[in-house]
């Protein structure tokens, strides 16, 4: 699990700073994109924690159980969709709110 959350962060901060500089390019000066950078931060590296401590316990021969596997490919998908979606669902949402509240 500790490679899936290396690489995941890694892509989860790549698509975060295209995704807000191409919000700040096409807003109007908003710090709504600057406020998204900050909520971000926050909820990822709580949702990593929480992925990590569930693996982290386990030994090599609990980890190794094909019982498991499914539990494993679902906390696998789940952290992609949140590295992957949270960026465009948080700057889309604060985007959004730019054009409600301007």
């Amino acid at each position: 699990m500790s490679d899936n959350i290396a690489y995941a962060l890694l892509a989860y901060t790549t698509l975060q700073i295209f995704v807000t500089v191409g919000a700040l390019k096409s807003g109007a000066g908003s710090l709504l994109p600057y406020f998204a950078l900050i909520v971000l931060v926050i909820a990822i590296i709580p949702a990593c924690r929480r992925f990590e401590a569930r693996w982290n316990r386990l030994s090599d021969e609990q980890a190794a159980n094909p019982e498991l596997a499914p539990y494993y490919r679902r906390d696998r998908l789940g952290l992609w969709a949140i590295a992957i979606g949270l960026p465009f669902a948080l700057t889309g949402l604060f985007k959004l709110l730019a054009l409600l509240f301007t």
